[in-house]
């Protein structure tokens, strides 16, 4: 699978992925009020809600990019019936050829692990049958329980060709309170970064492994750091627009190849409507507006890293 989402970041020329973390206050009054006219305002209603707003920014952006990134808690929140549009979300990007990487934040121990890790990206054994649950391409698993956490993960993986995305270097405010602290000298994140790489040797694809990384594009420094340790690591890089990262904070992320990142951009995107340098669309053309400010981000990445070549 890894090889297959590098192949779709050179045919697209977009090393993107859009977050699909909708939050009821970014759907536009008019989806809202049309599903609450079918469901009521009840979970189900706002699942629809979630649904068609989904819908709508994928159908305007799947052309542009590679890949999305459902945010799980953004459905979890409606119970079941979000649950039921998480699923039916990856199903539909599935179907519109897009790779769907499943921000799931997993991590735990021995049969716990390997129940997630089959979960969302395995299949189920249902007496003599076997079932796909979620079925994400990739799903971010949380280190911090040690291997134990993530060697069914990387089990499952590999039975399934998939990908991992393991939490080292995050975009939140407060992730050095751990992440920087030092060990031997050294901050932390550098020695899960190691780790990352470690299990990224013993399970390569053609030119990166299928372990990846999450490293923050707020940390522009720890990532140019981490690059050099991990350099057969792809990474999936968190908090361009919304949480302050620019293009020109990104390029130390890129190898020399113009591969082994991807860049995750949520509200930037599917928000775009309420921005004032898309304020022109309108809540009724939000999927418009989506698809110019995938346009904008495809052209700012561009840019910083022909510039820094």
């Amino acid at each position: 699978m890894i090889q297959k989402l590098i192949e779709k970041i050179k045919k697209t020329h977009a090393p993107i992925v859009v977050g699909l973390d909708p939050m009821l206050n970014y759907v536009p009054d008019h989806i809202q009020k049309r599903a609450y006219a079918e469901f009521g305002e009840t979970l189900e209603g706002a699942a629809e809600a979630v649904w068609q707003f989904n819908k709508e920014i994928v159908d305007a952006t799947y052309d542009l990019i590679p890949a999305v990134k459902p945010q799980i808690a953004m459905y979890e929140q409606f119970g079941l019936e979000g649950m039921k549009t998480f699923k039916r979300t990856v199903d539909y990007c599935h179907e519109k050829g897009l790779i769907v990487l499943g921000d799931v934040k997993r991590g735990d121990i021995g049969s716990t692990s390997e129940a997630y890790a089959v979960g969302h990206l395995g299949k189920v054994q249902v007496g003599s049958r076997q079932y796909y649950g979620f079925n994400e391409d990739f799903v971010t698993v949380n280190p911090y329980l040690g291997s134990d956490g993530i060697k069914p993960f990387i089990k499952v993986a590999k039975e399934e060709k998939k990908g991992l995305f393991i939490l080292v270097k995050t975009s939140n405010p407060s992730s050095g309170e751990f992440q920087d602290r030092l060990i031997d000298g050294r901050p932390l994140y550098e020695w899960v970064g190691e780790q990352v790489a470690a299990w990224g040797r013993e399970h390569m694809g053609e030119t990166y492994s299928y372990v990846g990384a999450v490293v923050g594009a707020t940390y522009p420094a720890q990532g140019k750091a981490l690059r050099k340790i991990m350099p057969k690591t792809f990474i999936l890089v968190p908090g361009y627009g919304a949480q302050g990262g620019r293009g020109k904070d990104l390029v130390h992320f890129f190898n020399d190849d113009g591969l082994g990142a991807i860049i995750n951009s949520s509200r930037g995107i599917i928000a775009a409507y309420k921005q004032e340098a898309y304020k022109k669309f309108g809540p009724e053309n939000f999927a418009e507006a989506s698809r110019q400010a995938v346009k904008d981000m495809i052209a700012d990445i561009d840019g910083a890293l022909q510039a820094a070549k």
